[in-house]
C-alpha cells in the first residue's frame, strides 16, 4: 500500500510539470505571434524560466528562512530534536540537514533547500512544546521525506512557473490592447480575429491553471511525503496523531504568508477562507485516513 501511494504520486507529480511546462510554452509561443515576431515569444519564456530558476536554485532556502524569520537551532536548546533528526537522516540515506527554529507557540514544521546536502528543516516552539516523542518523529519523517523526494526543488521551480505564467499572461494581454498585437488585429483576417480569441483566453485563463496545477502538486507531494514517512518510521499512526493534533490547533502562525504556506506541513494561515478547491494542502482527514489504512 505504501509503495503503490509513493508510486502513484510519482508518476502524477511527473505528469502535472510536464503539463506545466507545456503552458508555459504555449504562453511564450503566443506572445511571439501577437508581437508579430515567431520563436522570440518561447525564447522569452524560456529565458525567464532558467534565469528565475537559477536565482532561486540558489537562494530559496535563505530567502525563506529571513521570511519566516527562523534562527539557527542550538543542540543544547533541544537535544532530542537534534537526536530525532540525526536518526531519522540515518534511516532515511540523506545528510543530516541543519535545524532552525521559529519562536512561535503554534505547532508547525516545514523544510527546505535546494537538494539533501543543503537542507534544513524548521519548526516552531510550538511544535516542541505540544508534541510527544512519536508525534514528533512523524513530523520530522514527513519533512526529511520532502528532501529526500527533493519536494524543496520541486516547489522552487513550480513557483518560478506560476510566476513565468503570471508575467507572460499579462504581456500577452497588454500587447494585444496596446502594442503590436492591436496594430497586428487592425489589418483583418480570420487568422488574425482567431489569434486575438486565442490570446485573450490563454491571457486570462492561464494564471488560473497554474495556479491550479501548483496546488495539485502541493497536494500530490504532501501526500508522497506521507507515505515516505510512515515507510521511514515503521509507524505511520505517529505522523496520523500529529497531524490530528495539528488540524485541533485553531491557532494562526505570525510568520507566515501566501508565499511560503505550502512549505509547511499543514496550512499555517489558518484563514477560512476559500474552498479546499485553492488550498495548498489535501483535507487533513483524508490525509489521517490514508495513514490510518497502511
Amino acid at each position: 500500500m505504501v509503495y503503490e501511494q509513493i508510486a502513484h504520486n510519482r508518476r502524477v507529480s511527473i505528469v502535472i510539470c510536464i503539463i506545466f511546462a507545456v503552458v508555459v510554452l504555449l504562453l511564450g509561443w503566443v506572445l511571439g505571434e501577437v508581437w508579430g515576431l515567431p520563436w522570440i515569444g518561447l525564447a522569452v519564456a524560456l529565458g525567464i524560466s532558467l534565469g528565475s530558476v537559477y536565482a532561486a536554485y540558489y537562494n530559496s532556502d535563505q530567502i525563506v528562512l529571513r521570511m519566516s524569520r527562523a534562527r539557527p537551532l542550538r543542540k543544547a536548546e533541544h537535544p532530542h530534536l537534534f537526536h530525532t533528526v540525526e536518526g531519522l537522516a540515518i534511516a532515511a540515506g540523506v545528510p543530516t540537514p541543519r535545524c532552525y527554529v521559529i519562536g512561535d507557540s503554534a505547532p508547525n514544521a516545514f523544510a527546505t533547500g535546494r537538494d539533501p546536502e543543503h537542507a534544513v528543516v524548521c519548526v516552531t516552539t510550538g511544535l516542541l512544546d505540544k508534541m510527544n516523542r512519536m508525534e514528533l518523529e512523524g513530523v520530522v519523517a514527513h519533512e526529511l521525506s520532502h528532501i529526500k523526494n527533493y519536494d524543496t526543488r520541486l516547489q522552487c521551480l513550480v513557483v518560478v512557473l506560476v510566476g513565468t505564467t503570471v508575467l507572460l499572461s499579462d504581456w500577452i494581454f497588454r500587447s494585444m490592447f496596446y502594442g503590436r498585437g492591436r496594430r497586428r488585429s487592425r489589418g483583418g483576417g480570420q487568422a488574425t480575429a482567431i489569434l486575438f480569441v486565442v490570446a485573450l483566453v490563454l491571457a486570462l485563463l492561464a494564471p488560473l491553471v497554474a495556479q491550479l496545477l501548483r496546488l495539485a502538486i502541493s497536494r500530490r507531494r504532501e501526500y508522497l511525503a506521507d507515505a515516505s514517512a510512515a515507510l521511514m518510521t515503521r509507524y505511520p499512526d505517529g505522523l496520523a496523531d500529529a497531524l490530528e493534533k495539528l488540524g485541533r490547533d485553531t491557532e494562526p502562525l505570525e510568520a507566515a504568508n501566501k508565499a511560503t504556506a505550502h512549505l509547511y506541513i499543514i496550512n499555517p494561515l489558518k484563514s477560512g477562507l476559500g474552498s479546499r478547491l485553492f488550498s495548498t494542502h489535501p483535507p487533513i482527514e483524508e490525509r489521517v485516513r490514508r495513514l490510518r489504512a497502511m
